[in-house]
């Protein structure tokens, strides 16, 4: 995208662009904000997967009926350490964000605290949901499963979600550590993109719908399926987060909930898990300075940047210039808004 052919909102205009379209097709305006924020922070952060590219299958599945985005989730005190929310059937973010503040408590009392959300849509990045729990000084742990899209190692049947693990922690002297990463080899998004500019992916990502191998996103979205990363290991991770975010939580495995009769439906209806720390509980005064000190060593070792050092530079360019949008993209939105 040139210079001359991008139209650059700031962060304040994409947020309230997204929120009109969000309430146009059937959110409360409550919902509305919450999700646009993700949104367009996924924009402005580089994260283009799960930015606006998203915005079209979030209004195709309020349109569908499957999600319901003025659902009011219901938070449950369930323990001296442990929070869960039935998000009745609506977007995760906005439950996530009702049980945040007895879930803080718990952390403050009991120096961990565990979230248990089910009946949920995740349709974003999964690095937010931590991210400003870093912020405040308390070290995050979320997965969250989604529509099965990944075959087990060496199956032929997809059985698993992308099934992604976000981590984030306080880092002295710079912004957290934070990383998010599917249990895929690729991340579902990625792969829907690639397919759209009409690239071949690297070899290992993917399969078709007989089981082959293939650098085709347009075949392994055709009835193929993504492969878990790393073989057996990626797979190991796959099942866990099946079991935390589903088993546990009271939600729907990958593969479990049926969106058949809603046409037009994108967004996975699973379940989401976090543990939360304090880490001032480890007895440990310098912890950030401790994570700066290994996160130093890494990239003293060679390793040219660590995970979400690229989203500080792009969230800070934006910050100063606006969210660069192609003038095509930005009237796509501007109709979804409208009509």
């Amino acid at each position: 995208m040139t210079e001359a052919a991008a139209v650059h909102l700031a962060y304040a205009d994409l947020v309230s662009l997204l929120e009109r379209i969000f309430v146009r097709h059937g959110v409360s305006e409550h919902n509305a904000k919450i999700l646009a924020e993700n949104c367009a922070g996924c924009e402005r952060d580089g994260s283009l997967s799960h930015g606006i590219f998203r915005m079209a299958g979030y209004v195709s599945s309020l349109n569908s009926g499957w999600v319901d985005g003025k659902a009011v989730p219901e938070v449950e005190d369930v323990g001296p350490a442990f929070v869960r929310v039935d998000a009745k059937g609506g977007f995760t973010q906005p439950a996530m964000l009702a049980a945040r503040p007895l879930l803080i408590e718990k952390v403050k009392a009991n120096g961990v605290a565990v979230l248990a959300i089910r009946r949920s849509h995740h349709f974003s990045a999964l690095w937010p949901d931590v991210e400003p729990f870093a912020e405040e000084g308390f070290v995050a742990l979320s997965v969250v499963n989604s529509m099965a899209c990944v075959v087990p190692h060496g199956g032929k049947k997809a059985v698993f979600g992308t099934n992604p693990v976000a981590f984030a922690s306080p880092r002295a002297g710079a912004a957290p550590f934070v990383f998010d990463q599917a249990s895929s080899a690729i991340a579902h998004g990625d792969v829907q993109i690639a397919a759209r500019a009409g690239h071949d992916l690297k070899p290992g990502m993917g399969v078709d719908r007989d089981g082959q191998p293939t650098n085709d996103p347009k075949q392994i979205l055709d009835g193929g399926a993504l492969l878990p990363f790393g073989g057996h290991k990626g797979n190991s991770i796959a099942l866990m987060v099946e079991i935390l975010s589903a088993a546990l939580t009271g939600g729907y495995f990958s593969g479990e909930f049926d969106w058949s009769g809603h046409k037009g439906a994108q967004t996975p209806f699973t379940g989401q898990f976090f543990i939360v720390i304090d880490p001032a509980r480890g007895g440990n005064d310098v912890f950030a300075e401790r994570v700066a000190g290994i996160c130093d060593l890494v990239l003293e070792a060679g390793q040219e940047r660590l995970p979400g050092d690229r989203r500080h530079v792009t969230r800070a360019k934006a910050e100063k210039d606006g969210i660069p949008l192609s003038a095509e993209n930005h009237e796509k939105l501007k109709a979804l808004a409208e009509g």
